[in-house]
């Protein structure tokens, strides 16, 4: 058993000093490789390539689908971006229009100090009644009567055709079906002895020309001289309306049919297309048809015992307001 084992031991022996006559034969510099050498790097080359290339196109196939969805969800959030930005730009517009507006009629509001305003919002416009009427968000609650004048920044709208606690129906100068005059005066300029004189020219705005888009102010003097955009406001005198609120300017002038007075087109100073802010116009005083001054109250009190003796104004289809 020995001779076995120590035959084993000496193949095992031999084995390595072959193996390390070749590790040290094979890896000096040499000029060409040994043909078993060439067979195996050969042989592994090919099994190499055969294996490698599925590989290699299995990896690329998974990358190209992985920078593909890096791709899109890239693009994903790039237009989720462009989203936002759109609707913060779509906000930054309209606050910098409220924020006009509102400096508008923080104007209008200092121009006004001797009335009491009252401002709304317009909460209701319905397309059949666009030029008629709109409806806004204060009422009795408020402070808001009937008849009162309603103004935005640019000039005077109409007037509270009727109100509810919290809501009135506010009727346009545009409107077709409108029935109430307003007094108006003309703003004119004259020099009189080398200074310059200011005087109205009273008339009453009877109707709205829907085909031109104007205001028909009659009942004009004849014989007075009035030139285009020359201004128009409220002159006051009906009793209801507040005086010198802006309500447009000429456009032209023409003699009525009778030729005994004459008949402006007024262009008007609001824009009715778009009303958003408006401002209810409360004056200190309505007069009565007997001529009385009656004095207006402070919202949310009620009419004294000799006020309610006072006969009520007249109906809205009279004169001028």
């Amino acid at each position: 058993m020995s001779f076995f084992g120590n035959k084993r031991l000496i193949i095992v022996l031999v084995g390595l000093v072959l193996l390390i006559s070749v590790v040290g034969f094979t890896s000096r510099e040499r000029v060409s490789l040994t043909w078993p050498e060439m067979f195996f790097k050969d042989t592994f080359s090919v099994v190499q390539g055969f294996f490698y290339r599925p590989a290699q196109a299995v990896s690329g196939f998974f990358q190209e689908i992985e920078e593909a969805y890096g791709v899109y969800e890239e693009n994903k959030a790039l237009k989720a971006s462009l989203d936002q930005y759109a609707r913060l730009s779509a906000e930054l517009h309209t606050l910098k229009a409220d924020n006009e507006r509102l400096r508008e009629m923080v104007g209008a509001k200092d121009s006004l100090k001797s009335y009491r305003l009252h401002f709304a919002e317009v909460v209701a416009r319905n397309p059949d009644t666009w030029n008629n009427v709109v409806t806004i968000d204060q009422g009795l609650k408020s402070g808001i009567k009937k008849d009162m004048a309603v103004i935005t920044s640019k000039g005077m709208i109409g007037r509270v055709q009727s109100v509810a606690n919290f809501s009135s129906t506010v009727e346009l100068l545009t409107s077709y079906e409108r029935r109430d005059h307003i007094s108006a005066g003309i703003l004119t300029q004259e020099l009189v002895e080398g200074k310059p004189v200011y005087r109205q020219i009273s008339g009453v705005i009877e109707e709205y020309d829907p085909q031109k888009r104007l205001l028909v102010m009659r009942k004009i003097p004849w014989g007075q001289a009035i030139k285009k955009d020359q201004q128009v406001i409220s002159s006051g005198l009906g009793g209801v309306v507040p005086p010198n609120l802006p309500i447009g300017y000429i456009v032209r002038v023409e003699p009525d049919d009778y030729g005994l007075t004459q008949t402006a087109y007024i262009q008007p100073s609001a824009d009715f297309s778009q009303l958003n802010e408006v401002m209810v116009v409360e004056r200190d005083f309505t007069i009565a048809p007997n001529g009385e001054l009656i004095p207006q109250q402070p919202a949310g009190q009620t009419q004294t015992q000799t006020q309610t003796t006072v006969p009520p104004a007249p109906p809205a289809s009279g004169g001028g307001q």
